[in-house]
C-alpha cells in the first residue's frame, strides 16, 4: 500500500490549522493515509475506511 501512496493527494488537516506540527491525510481507493507534514517522504500509517470512520467518531483525536 505505501507504493500506492506515492502519488497520493496529500491535504494538511483541518485540526492543524496553522500549527507547525502537522498531519496530513490521503484518500486512496478504500484506504486512508496519514503522515506527518514535515516528513512527507518518510513514512506514513495506513488504515482502512472503517479503521478510520471508528476512530473519527471515538473523539480520540478531539483530546
Amino acid at each position: 500500500m505505501n507504493d500506492d501512496l506515492a502519488d497520493a493527494s496529500w491535504f494538511k488537516s483541518s485540526r492543524s490549522a496553522n500549527a507547525s506540527e502537522c498531519v496530513e491525510i490521503a484518500f486512496v481507493d478504500d484506504h486512508v493515509g496519514v503522515r506527518d507534514s514535515k516528513d512527507a517522504g518518510g513514512p506514513a500509517l495506513v488504515f482502512s475506511g472503517e479503521q478510520w470512520d471508528r476512530f473519527l467518531s471515538s473523539g480520540v483525536w478531539q483530546r
